[in-house]
């Protein structure tokens, strides 16, 4: 990513027109989900494990150098960084490219598995499109043109996060214990689960469209990079939600994501700070 700026503000307007971009976006993605169903469930995919110890399989590999080769002939002066080849180029605008949040998934022919592309401009994510293709969906937002999500008829339904105003009949995803116990907020976790109407741990980028669509009220996880959570930004804040780190700042580069219907977001960072 390039430097941050001091006060990055995910709801800021912008001044311009990203109709070209999403256009770009969504063509990404039709790119990627050619790639990535190509090889899914397929019984001779190849899989490696990365440095990190986590899985990497020829699809992830496969998908991100599809999206790649349409940024260099459409968008060559664009910056480029995905979980897979890095950081590519210099500018102010920057494509944030997850190719397969899930691998887990993916692997084991589960189709719950994201591409994640997000145009980042200025340190502000502007564009986003989530593409689960093995279940036929996808989601899509720029900055002042709406959040959507297709649908069975064809059109493209206008997303909008609920308005439910007491924790007590909030519906929340937790990712996993794992993950909070890791970042020292087990405390945190129980006291959010013990106090709203229903606990889920859907798992990587579903619940975030979940809560973009009005059914839940809060998702939150723990050591989440760039490219996990760039283009979940604009789909959140534009259907109405609130989306920042677990400490409430407007980033995507602190390891952690908050996100919510925007009407009890104060309270859920309340709640979780013991405030």
């Amino acid at each position: 990513m390039t430097s941050p700026s001091p006060t990055p503000h995910f709801d800021a307007p912008y001044e311009g027109d990203l109709r070209a971009d999403l256009d770009l976006a969504l063509r990404l993605a039709d790119a990627a989900d050619a790639a990535s169903m190509s090889r899914f469930d397929a019984p001779d995919l190849e899989v490696d494990t990365k440095a990190d110890d986590t899985h990497v399989t020829e699809a992830d590999l496969a998908t991100e150098r599809a999206i790649r080769a349409v940024l260099e002939a459409e968008r060559p002066d664009d910056g480029v960084f995905g979980e897979e080849f890095g950081i590519s180029g210099d500018s102010r605008r920057q494509w944030v490219i997850d190719p397969i949040d899930g691998t887990a998934n993916y692997l084991k022919g589960i189709p719950m598995w994201t591409t994640l592309i997000a145009l980042v401009i200025d340190d502000v994510p502007r564009v986003g499109v989530a593409s689960q293709p093995a279940i036929g969906r996808r989601w899509w937002a720029a900055t002042g043109l709406g959040a959507w999500t297709n649908t069975p008829s064809g059109e493209p339904k206008r997303l909008a996060a609920s308005s439910v105003d007491s924790i007590a009949e909030s519906s929340v995803s937790f990712q996993s214990m794992a993950q909070w116990r890791e970042a020292g907020h087990l405390d945190a976790l129980e006291r959010l689960t013990s106090a709203v109407w229903r606990d889920r741990g859907y798992g990587d980028a579903w619940p975030y469209m979940l809560l973009a669509e009005g059914r839940l009220e809060f998702v939150a996880e723990f050591g989440v990079k760039e490219y996990d959570v760039a283009a979940l930004v604009p789909i959140v804040t534009e259907a109405g939600g609130r989306f920042t780190s677990f400490d409430g700042h407007d980033s995507i580069s602190e390891r952690s994501s908050l996100a919510t219907n925007r009407v009890l977001h104060d309270a859920f960072l309340d709640l979780l700070h013991s405030r």
